[in-house]
Order: C-alpha cells, then structure tokens, then sequence
C-alpha cells in the first residue's frame, strides 16, 4: 500500500504531537515535519546559556485530560526519588514509587508547588485573587471595603461584555479590576482591555470570578484545596519535546529543521505543496495531507493563490503581541521568604510572580530555581530569574540592543528594591516573534476566516498559532489529537478540532497525579 505523505508545519508542541501521534497509530503515513528555527520545541523550546536553562514563557505540565496527562508520563515518568532540594531540604512528596531518581538520570518529570503570586505595591497577593487574611492586611479596611462595594455594584448592574474590561468588571467589580487586571492587561496587549474582545477572558480566565473566589476560600477551609503541583520535566519543557521528537524519529518520521515555509500551493480546495527557504535556497515539497501550527496570518499570506480580499485583510490584520525573556543570574534577591515553603537558601518559593507595580514595563519574573534546581548551575548560591517583556515586533524595545535591553530590564528590577545593584553575575536575552496571538483588530471576523480555510479538505490547522488562539499547551496537543482523529477515520468535519478549549469553564481543579 503506498503510504499518504503528511506535511507538518512547525516543531513545537501541536506539530510534533500530531507526528508522534499519527505514526504511532498508523504504518499508513509518511510524515514530515518543516522547522523554520534549529531549535524543537517552539515556544516550548528552553534554551541552556551556560548550564543556566530559560524556559520560554513558563511552562506548567497539567491537564485535566487524561490523553495528555498519560503522554507526557509515557515520554519521561515521574519521579521515584526525592529530586535535590527536596533531598535537601526535607520535603515529603508522594513519588512514583517505580519512577526513575532525578539524581540519577535524566529522563524525568518531577513533582513541583505551584507557587504563583501577584507583585502590587510592593506587597503579595495570591494568583488568582484570594479571600485570605493575609490579602484583607495588604489592602487595609478602607480599600476591602471599596472592593465589596464595588464588586456587589455589578451584581445590579452588569455591563454588556462587549470587552475585555467589561468581563473583568461583571466578575470583580471595578476596584478589583482596576487594581489587578487592568495595567497588567495593558502591559500584555499593549492596549487597554477596553479595545480587547471578551472572548480573551473566557479563554484564559474561564470560572475565575469574585464568586468563585469566595468557594475557593470556603474549599481551603475544609481542606478541599485546588491544584497545589504539577509535573515538570527536569531540565525545563524543551527537554520533553526533544524526547517526543527523537520518539518520533524512531518511528519512522522526518524533521527538517530550517525549512522556513515561503509559499503554499492551493488549488481547487486543497493543498498540493508547500515551497521553503533553505540556507537561502528554495525547495519544493508535495504531500497529501497538510497539517499546520504556523502562524494563521502567515498561512493565508504565502498562499500562492491569494484569497479574496475579504479574507486576505481579515488574515493581514490578525495581530499579536512578541515577547522577550531577559535571563539576570543573580547572588540573592531581596524579597523575603514569609511563607511556609521550604526553598535552597530560603528564596521566595514563587514559580511565577506578575508584575502589578503600573510604573515598570516588565510584566512577570520568573524564578527558575523553583521550577527545577537542576536548571541552575549553582542553585545553592545563585538565583537564576527570567524577566518577561511583552511587545510589539520591531518597536523601540524589540529593537533595543542586547546590552540596552539588559540594562534596562536590571533598572526596574533595582527600582523594584528586588535586587541590588550589585547583585547581577550574568545575563542573557531572548526574542520570540508572534508569540502571543492577539483579540483585537480583525480578530472579531476569525470565524469568516476559519469557514474559508476549511474548504481546503486536506489542511488542518493546530496550535495556538495555527489557530489564533491563546491556547494552554495541553489544549494545542488535544486539537493535533482531534486532527490525527480526523485524518485516520477520514472525518471531513473540522468542527472538533476548532471547538478545542472554546467551553465556558476550565479550572484547575484536578491533581496532576
């Protein structure tokens, strides 16, 4: 039987799951994945400066679908051994007990905390907003007040959501938002919520709401808590995807790294081939069956037959927001560690901290330590922190130097009182182009757009780029497993794949093992 030659447009985690996914169930197919970088992973992918890993954006392995759960723990199991700082410090965790000893080998997932908070006038409150008394002490009487009455305002009066502000307010009344969502929003999307679609809120904040905070609240009290952990592979989420794609090679598949795809051939509904740029060449591939995770804007773009103009503006016009990730390796961080966690030279334990503070440009720290201490090279005398910067490409910032823009991001942090001037050891800087896909502009006509890429019967379209859809990475593997669905039984139907993660609710209400 000859076998159905698949192209895959991108190597992060929806192409290289619909790969893996499409050659483990099926001999039938021979599968291609095109990389436009040398690097797997997308933005998944971490970067080793120094034996100081950078994971890109932050990524936490949880999911409440079993299928991607059971995927991860088939690439790397969990751990049956106490990592080093649990080993260190003394922390219990219940372990796999037939799981690998991070001390040990490398193919592991560990058990981490999640630990994440909020940065606002130089004091910490639970991500998301929480009803605790440490939260009433922050705010001070005067401004609880001000909240309660403001937030059971909107009970009478709802304002219609035609924004992304307006979501916010109907959930946490207009003090609340006013303190922790909307300079933060702004600093994201580089506009005010104002001028951005609700429908970004009821993607990423699905059941976040003033309500629901006060369940939680009521949850804690009888020890009925959310999601405290996640997995985390050891050496950071590039790690996993780099297994994944050498599990897809054994399979039989292909990965052309630096195949940046120029022009897609599109005829009579479908497509036939895909052109890329090769160390400034251009080579041409066929296949039958076209699956993409690269940008939706630059799929229509390299269309050699141009769509019409209504659906060529409304592909030109979808934007998004670029982020930078500025690595400082530092001697110490002046925040103290007041809470109850256990950490290697008593650090704060956050994973991630938002930056609230409205006079700074950064957007949220990451503290890498905290993820993994296999991450850092020293983790017993150096804090490895990613600063994270949200823009646009080709602005002042994207366009600052390396040297401008490590300068900078280490001012606000000394201006922040969280490092002293003195305490930056290293430092490194990375770029990620189109790394959030934005709900603003001729984004509120996509679905005109999805209805016209759908005709094309044999292109799919996964991922949160493939898809302009600010999706969790679980979410981009479930519509690469709903795609390989599809191709196996011959589904026609694209609705599935496009209705992953569009449910009114999603929490995080479920243990990750």
């Amino acid at each position: 039987m000859l076998k159905k030659k698949v192209i895959i447009i991108g190597a992060g985690p929806a192409g290289l799951t619909a790969g893996y996914e499409l050659l483990k169930q099926s001999k039938n197919y021979e599968v291609i994945i095109l990389e436009e970088s040398q690097k797997i992973g997308g933005i998944s992918k971490t970067v080793n400066y120094k034996d100081n890993i950078i994971d890109i954006g932050g990524h936490r392995f949880f999911s409440k679908d079993e299928k991607v759960m059971e995927f991860w723990k088939n690439i790397l199991p969990i751990q049956g051994k106490p990592s080093y700082d649990d080993k260190k410090l003394g922390r219990k965790k219940e372990l796999n007990p037939n799981g690998p000893d991070p001390e040990k080998e490398d193919r592991v997932l560990l058990l981490r905390n999640r630990v994440i908070r909020i940065y606002y006038h130089k004091k910490f409150f639970d991500y998301p907003i929480s009803l605790k008394l440490q939260t009433f002490k922050n705010l001070g009487l005067r401004q609880t007040a001000i909240s309660g009455f403001s937030y059971f305002k909107t009970l009478i009066l709802k304002k219609e959501e035609t924004s992304l502000e307006n979501f916010y307010i109907n959930r946490f009344g207009k003090k609340l938002y006013s303190m922790f969502f909307e300079k933060y929003t702004e600093k994201v999307w580089g506009k005010h919520p104002s001028k951005i679609s609700a429908d970004w809120g009821a993607q990423r904040v699905k059941g976040l709401s003033f309500t629901n905070v006060v369940k939680d609240m009521s949850k804690e009290i009888f020890n009925n808590s959310s999601v405290q952990n996640f997995v985390y592979p050891k050496y950071g989420p590039g790690q996993l995807w780099e297994a994944v794609a050498n599990e897809f090679e054994k399979l039989g598949g292909t990965i052309k790294k630096g195949y940046k795809v120029i022009e897609i051939e599109n005829k009579s509904n479908k497509i036939s081939s895909v052109t890329c740029e090769v160390k400034g060449k251009k080579e041409k591939i066929k296949g039958d069956i076209f699956i993409s995770s690269m940008p939706l804007k630059d799929l229509v773009m390299d269309f050699k037959t141009r769509a019409s103009e209504k659906y060529y503006k409304i592909a030109k016009g979808l934007p998004y927001r670029a982020f930078v990730t500025v690595g400082l390796l530092v001697n110490k961080l002046n925040l103290k560690n007041e809470t109850n966690i256990k950490t290697l030279n008593n650090i704060v334990p956050d994973c991630w901290i938002y930056v609230q503070e409205p006079n700074v440009k950064l957007g949220r720290i990451q503290i890498f330590n905290n993820w993994s201490p296999y991450m850092v090279k020293n983790p017993d005398n150096t804090v490895w922190i990613g600063l994270e910067y949200f823009c646009d490409e080709g602005d002042s910032f994207w366009n600052m130097s390396d040297k401008e823009c490590i300068e900078f991001a280490t001012k606000e942090l000394i201006s922040m009182g969280i490092i002293g001037e003195e305490s930056v050891l290293d430092s490194h800087r990375e770029k990620v182009k189109k790394a959030y896909p934005a709900y603003f502009d001729t984004y509120d006509k996509i679905d005109d757009l999805i209805k016209y890429l759908n005709k094309y019967e044999n292109l799919y379209c996964v991922g949160r780029n493939g898809q302009h859809r600010y999706n969790n990475m679980d979410h981009s593997m479930i519509t690469s497993f709903e795609t390989v669905k599809n191709i196996l039984n011959e589904v026609k139907d694209k609705s599935n794949i496009w209705n992953v993660n569009t449910e009114k609710e999603y929490n995080e209400e479920k243990y990750v093992c």
